[in-house]
Order: structure tokens, then sequence, then C-alpha cells
């Protein structure tokens, strides 16, 4: 009698000092799995290259003299790792530097293209040394398709009509010739092609309602071959700001295919102190999840207005820039961008992937920012030394939901919760394949309390499932140039009768 009030007063004692012994997460995913929804488009996993601090020039680019083996220039350690994870499209010159981008400065002998000022990113010499045809062989390389962002903010509207002649044209036209003289005979496929970028701030600091008019002018001059058609992107609203999404969805009934939003996750919600990319504690891990974990409202809200001026679904809501965003790091340029990523990069990386798979209705593409060395990078680059960032491992994890088919489930969880407020504990899709396996991913955002889940599944699967896990003992884990391996992904098995999801992980099942 007296061990067990011992007991008692233990677990009482814990509860009330913090949650030493506090139960696991309680949580219950339904699935009938013969149903389908709609298609997660490879695109969701694209990413974004930006002329910005060693994203490009160091990180991708060394050039064909270097003695860091390379390709055409590009390093062959970076474009061998984006392989890996399939990268399916990359977005680029920008970002703010594409309003400020013309494209004839990047064509032609690289001793005579005219040497810039990078007024957005640092103030530093922009060489042009990568332009439109090493932007290209970059793609080819990687096997990406390209998101070419052009520049309505100083440009003209010739100025982004020839651009689009240039590339695509098969015709003996002097624009087409022009770039056969300068290496490529046969035009080259773009994918999409944005108009402008952040038109409500770096882009122009323009209103909705004067962008919609240049967008219809510019989107009417960009013609190209039978076939060769990009799908044309408008520039959208950011974060809580839906009046974008709501003007141009009303107001652009032709030449538009989808709508731009951008979004990052700040710790603290404060751009003048967004907070240490690297040294943070439960408290500001949980303001990073409730702030990232926003999206799922701003995907909600921005949907619902489509849904409203676009019944019939033609447009898609293209999410081209979105990860985290901390203070730059101290001794560093802070125009350049740098940041080092931890396992709660990894997390905030698979909540939103999640999410972009809930609406993949209307999320037709995203680009996290950005792919090298520039914020929630999936690479790290040191001279000849490379590293793989945890982000990179999770990308790497879910390239099996890329153009797979998602299976509507319902996912009943209890809440993690700090100082008041709180958010679902758990997270996770579930879908099809393509190779015709079932696959589940889950992530626990609670850094201290681990989940039991209870699957509950109107089909068929394996009693033991296995798959692959990210996680650490330390919120703030790490891959560094000297331990390039310290936080990588590890193999997982659990039984479909107990399934425990630890703390602070992103985990990915085959079902079948």
């Amino acid at each position: 009698m007296q061990r067990k009030l011992l007991k008692i007063s233990l677990l009482t004692a814990s509860i009330l000092a913090g949650n030493a012994f506090a139960a696991n997460h309680e949580v219950t995913i339904s699935a009938n799995l013969q149903d389908r929804g709609a298609v997660i488009n490879k695109d969701i996993y694209g990413q974004f290259a930006e002329h910005l601090g060693h994203g490009i020039y160091e990180g991708l680019w060394v050039g064909e003299d270097s003695e860091i083996p390379n390709t055409k220039g590009f390093r062959n350690d970076v474009v061998g790792a984006l392989k890996d994870i399939k990268v399916p499209l990359i977005r680029w010159p920008g970002g703010c530097f594409a309003d400020e981008y013309h494209w004839r400065e990047g064509i032609g002998p690289k001793d005579e293209r005219p040497v810039k000022v990078n007024t957005h990113w640092g103030g530093v010499e922009e060489t042009n040394a990568v332009g439109t045809h090493e932007f290209f062989d970059l793609a080819e390389l990687i096997g990406a398709d390209v998101y070419i962002n052009g520049n309505l903010g100083s440009g003209t509207v010739q100025e982004m009509a020839e651009w689009v002649e240039y590339m695509t044209s098969d015709k003996n036209s002097t624009l087409a010739n022009e770039r056969r003289a300068n290496g490529r005979e046969e035009p080259w496929d773009i994918k999409y092609f944005g108009i402008g970028n952040e038109s409500w701030g770096c882009g122009g600091h323009m209103d909705p309602d004067y962008y919609v008019n240049l967008y219809r002018q510019y989107a009417t001059f960009i013609k190209t071959p039978k076939g060769k058609r990009p799908l044309l992107v408008g520039s959208g609203g950011d974060t809580d700001n839906t009046e974008w999404t709501d003007v141009l969805s009303a107001n652009i009934d032709r030449n538009m295919d989808g709508i731009s939003y951008h979004f990052y996750t700040l710790p603290t919600s404060d751009w003048q102190k967004k907070g240490h990319a690297t040294e943070f504690d439960n408290a500001m891990w949980f303001k990073t999840m409730e702030r990232t974990y926003r999206m799922e409202t701003y995907l909600k809200n921005n949907i619902d207005i489509m849904d409203k001026n676009d019944p019939d679904g033609k447009l898609g809501f293209y999410v081209d820039e979105w990860g985290t965003w901390y203070d730059a790091e101290e001794g560093r340029e802070p125009g350049f961008l740098y940041q080092q990523n931890t396992l709660r990069d990894a997390v905030v990386t698979a909540v939103n992937l999640n999410l972009f798979h809930e609406y993949a209705r209307r999320v037709h593409m995203t680009n996290i920012a950005q792919m090298v060395n520039v914020l929630q990078a999936m690479i790290l680059t040191d001279g000849a030394n490379m590293v793989k960032t945890p982000t990179y491992h999770v990308y790497g994890m879910y390239t099996v939901f890329q153009d797979a088919t998602s299976i509507p489930f319902k996912l009943d969880t209890s809440r993690y919760s700090m100082n008041g407020e709180d958010l679902p504990a758990v997270t996770g899709s579930l879908a099809m394949g393509t190779d015709g396996h079932m696959y589940l991913a889950l992530v626990n955002m609670d850094p201290t309390e681990d989940a039991d889940i209870d699957l509950n599944f109107d089909g068929k699967v394996n009693k033991t499932l296995s798959g692959s896990i990210l996680t650490a003992g330390n919120i703030t884990a790490k891959n560094t140039f000297d331990d390039q391996h310290n936080l990588e992904p590890k193999p997982f098995k659990a039984s479909a009768d107990k399934l425990v999801l630890p703390a602070k992980s992103v985990v990915v099942l085959t079902l079948n």
C-alpha cells in the first residue's frame, strides 16, 4: 500500500513539475485504402536557386576551370546529391533578383558580359557568369524542369517577350539564331513562367488592381510555338494577405494558370529579430512549430477564395517561396542569408509537405527557399566540402510521394501544448505511390513526448511496417563539415498493431 501511494505521489509530482512521466500522445488514423484523392504533383518538391549569396556562385557553379570536379562549371557533388532526391523543378533567377535581371546580360561570351551590382543581396558584384544557357545546363544535369521568373518590375514587355522567343523558338528568327550561335541548337522547354515576383514589395510595391492590368499586358505578348507554352504564374500575396489571390483570381480570366504565394517560418514572427538558427530551447521550438503550422490556415483561406472565383478549378496555388528564416549568422554578410539547418528544420519541412499533400487539389507546385547555402538549404558548401542538411534528408524520404495519389484519411490526435497555445501533436500523409505501394508519412511535432498510433484501416497492410526515421536525442542536432553524417535517416520497423512514433521525429513507412 505504501509503494502504491508513493507511485501515485511521484506521478502527481511529475505532472505538476512538467511532464517527465506524462502519457504518450494518442493518435488514430482512419482510412479506406481503396479511396483515392488528388494526385500529389511532383512539382510540390520544387527548389529555388536565386542569385543570392553563395547559392549560385560557389554553391552550384564553380566554373569549368575549378579544381572542384565539375561538369559545365557545376559541381559534380552538389548536382549528384540533388539528382538523388529527384529534384523535379528549379525556379530561377529570383526572387527579388528577378525584377532587376536583364536576360541579355547573361548570354554570349562570359568575358564580355557586364558586371552588375546585386542591389538586393549584399551589394556584391554580379558577373552574369551564370545566365540562361548555364541555368538550362544545370536543370538538364539534374534532370529537372524549369520555372523562369520574368522581370516585370524594371523590364519591358518587349524584353520579356523576346526572352521567351529566344528560349523557345524553333524558327529561323534573329533571336532563335542568336541562341543557336551561342551554342544551343534546339529550343528549350519552360514548364512555368512567372510574370513578376512579390509585386506588392521588392517587385514594384504595386497594389493588386494595378498589377492585374500589367499582368494582362505582359501575358498577351508571351508567345511560343505550338506545344511550347509554359504555365503562366501571377505574382500573388504572402502570409495572411489574401487580397492578391482574390483580385487576381476574380479579374484575370485568361493567360494565367496559377497564383504564387510566399510564407516564411520565423520563430519569433518578428522580421527584426527572427531567432537563432541553431541555439534554441523547447519554447522556441514550439514557437517555430506554431508559426509554420499557420500554413494550414493560409492555404485554406486562399483556396476558399479560389474556389469562389474559379469554381472549375483551373488555377493552381503555387507556394513558390517557403521555409525557415533566421537571423544572419555572426560574422557573415547579412545579405547572403546563410543559415545552418537542424532537426527543427527537418520537422518543419515534413509538416509543410504534409499540408501541401492535403491541399494537393489546388497546390500543384512549391519551391522551398533555397537549394544551396541560402535560408533552408538542401546543401551547404565550404570550398570543396559539401554537407547534406536534415531538410535534404526529409526530401529524400518523401520522394515516394512525388506524383503519388493521395488517400483520404482522418487523423485524430491529442494536442501539443505550451503556454496556453496548442497544435496537433502529429500530422501525416497517406498515398498510393506510382510504384503501387501505399506510403504513410508521420511527423511528431512534440520534442518530448512519443505518440501511440492506432491505424484503423479498411484494407490490408503488412503486420510489420518498415521504412525510415529521422530523429535525434537533441533538438539542435545538425550535420557539419566535420560531422557530415550526424543526422541521417535510419531504418525503422514497427508492428501495425503497436506503432509508437518517437518525439521530434519524421517517419515514412511502406504499408503493403
